[in-house]
């Protein structure tokens, strides 16, 4: 939806703080460089219009009692619901204004009752008084930087860099990197910039979970109850005021997507010689979308790799991050938001080889963890230790690798997702990551998930008289990427993944 930008006047003048929000002004072209001085700070949004176009819904917002103002990245899919709930009289017809009055009246226990991606702050402003907030998944980004009782609040690392010119380079976070391809526990490659936590809200400078997700088992849903967990999850994120495209790569997510929520235009990736063409183009037909077939070449990925490196400043996660950028530079011609089948996998035990292997064993061990999911050949146990410490509490292999790819690993698919989107001006919008899915299907039995050995055969149960028979019976693929054949030679490594995570490095003169 946008970018956000707040710092505290201590730290910077207006116009370096302009010109560190215009460095996201991708995020929000339609109403860019919106600055408001609250008490002892700015606040800064780039906005995307999605619901409500109309002026009138620009932030930064103030509450009708004139307490507080607001700034917003995301969506509140059930706000017309929570508007007429708590009886909100709406100056405008935007998710904006609703979460504003609602935390007016309800505080932080508003975040309890709101279903949508967002992250946010609002200040109270006789006080200066700060709230912040993110979404229970993670699918909006909110990084911090802090000094003392002092944050800097930024939709992207690149901005906070801009305030402060610290770069200096956290080592486990770099070890992170290496060994796993993206960050965990809230770290960045940057040693005082971190990622603000999923679920949580800041409230009188403390940091409290207000969401997390419980494994304890549960018997499965039946068909009729997943069917319609998952048609709601689409239906709200219709929920727009501009037209919705969506992915179609013609794997199984992407194809239930497009059948539950019949988008007008659908997109798939790929090269002339490598690519899933044949499986979109008979998903598209069975919903008679307009299709469009992405073709790159390798200069022209290595091209889009460098800007997106050099706009962030920070490492991308794994190839199919450039490939999502290409794509949606293309949607953006036809549409503002995207829906995407991220989640399912994660839900789905779509990643059949580590989820076999942690129903087969009794003890769970991080040598076999490590060969089932790391890439490339960097060895670092305690890193990996560390990054599977929150899911600890888990007594199973099964337990804890179910809760890490629903939490850790999906917050890293999220982040690249919104990387490579909205540095396009596009909102991408997950279906399969609702918590109201994600908590039905905690502590649902292995047997359920992968039914006869079937990888995802809930989906292909309950769907299967809406997909066609190509699309269930095919094998999982990933996206069309031949490293060996992209990274340049000269960049060093023992594989087409450690060349990757190098050239990445050197992107941003970190010598490897």
């Amino acid at each position: 939806m946008c970018g956000i930008l707040f710092a505290p006047k201590s730290v910077t003048n207006k116009d370096r703080f302009k010109s560190s929000l215009d460095l996201m002004q991708h995020r929000g072209p339609d109403a860019p460089g919106c600055i408001t001085e609250i008490s002892n700070y700015y606040l800064g949004h780039n906005r995307l219009s999605i619901i409500d176009l109309n002026p009138r819904s620009n932030q930064p917002f103030i509450s009708t009692d004139k307490r507080f103002s607001l700034i917003f990245n995301g969506e509140i899919y059930n706000y017309k619901e929570l508007a007429q709930k708590h009886q909100v009289p709406m100056r405008t017809s935007s998710d904006t204004e609703v979460l504003i009055e609602l935390y007016s009246r309800m505080g932080s226990r508003c975040l309890d009752e709101l279903n949508g991606i967002f992250a946010f702050i609002i200040v109270e402003n006789s006080t200066g008084q700060i709230f912040v907030a993110r979404d229970r998944l993670g699918v909006k980004p909110l990084y911090y930087y802090q000094k003392g009782n002092e944050y800097i609040f930024s939709s992207e690392i690149n901005a906070i860099i801009s305030l402060t010119n610290d770069t200096k380079i956290d080592p486990i976070g770099f070890r992170q990197y290496k060994k796993l391809r993206t960050f965990f526990n809230g770290r960045t490659l940057y040693d005082n910039i971190k990622m603000f936590p999923a679920g949580s809200y800041l409230e009188s400078n403390s940091i409290h979970k207000y969401w997390e997700l419980n494994i304890i088992p549960q018997a499965p849903p039946e068909d009729d109850e997943l069917r319609d967990l998952i048609q709601s999850s689409v239906n709200y994120r219709l929920v727009a005021d501009v037209p919705i495209g969506s992915y179609l790569s013609g794997g199984l997510d992407s194809t239930i997507v497009t059948a539950l929520s019949r988008t007008q235009h659908s997109w798939t990736v790929g090269t002339s010689n490598n690519n899933e063409f044949e499986f979109g183009r008979i998903a598209a037909q069975r919903y008679n979308t307009i299709h469009h077939e992405v073709l790159y070449a390798r200069e022209e990925f290595i091209e889009a790799a460098k800007l997106m490196i050099k706009k962030r400043k920070e490492p991308l996660s794994v190839p199919n991050e450039v490939l999502l950028y290409l794509m949606t530079k293309e949607v953006k011609k036809h549409n503002t938001v995207v829906l995407s089948g991220e989640g399912a996998d994660e839900l789905f035990f779509g990643y059949d080889r580590i989820f076999r292997w942690a129903h087969s064993v009794k003890h769970f061990d991080i040598d076999s963890f490590d060969k089932f999911y790391s890439y490339g050949s960097y060895k670092d146990n305690e890193i990996l230790d560390d990054a599977l410490s929150p899911f600890s509490r888990y007594n199973n292999a099964i337990d804890i690798v179910a809760a890490f790819f629903q939490i850790a690993h999906l917050h890293g698919l999220l982040r690249r997702l919104d990387n490579s989107t909205m540095l396009c001006a596009v909102e991408a919008r997950e279906p399969f990551v609702d918590y109201r899915l994600i908590e039905r299907m905690a502590g649902v039995p292995f047997e359920y998930r992968m039914a006869g050995g079937n990888v995802k055969e809930p989906l292909k149960r309950v769907f299967k008289d809406q997909l066609p028979s190509e699309i269930i019976e095919r094998k999982k693929v990933g996206f069309p990427v031949i490293l060996e054949e992209i990274i340049p030679k000269s960049v060093p490594g023992n594989s087409g993944m450690d060349r990757w995570f190098n050239f990445n490095l050197l992107e941003l003169g970190i010598q490897v």
